[in-house]
């Protein structure tokens, strides 16, 4: 895939990232993005834009350990997020 492609996927990511539905899981998520995306490989950018495609409470419940994901999405990416702590100091 060209560059270009690959940096318009990483930005349409972002902002789905960003903007959720809940203010929880866009600090979540965007938390995540913005110290994880610029550096995941294509390959984990689309998980990664699978995972945006769940609905605010499945992937909540999945990250907080209230339910368990379906084996067809749990990855390397959901893992990542379901580890992934935002620093209350530093952002």
């Amino acid at each position: 895939m060209a560059e270009a492609d690959l940096q318009t996927r990483r930005k349409r990511a972002y902002f789905m990232s960003w903007h959720r539905g809940t203010r929880e899981m866009d600090l979540l998520i965007g938390g995540f993005a913005d110290k994880h995306l610029a550096g995941l490989t294509e390959a984990q950018l689309e998980r990664y834009e699978t995972l945006l495609q769940v609905s605010d409470t499945d992937l909540y419940n999945w990250i907080t350990g209230r339910a368990v994901p379906p084996d067809e999405l749990d990855s390397d990416i959901l893992r990542l997020l379901c580890n992934f702590r935002i620093d209350p100091v530093n952002g």
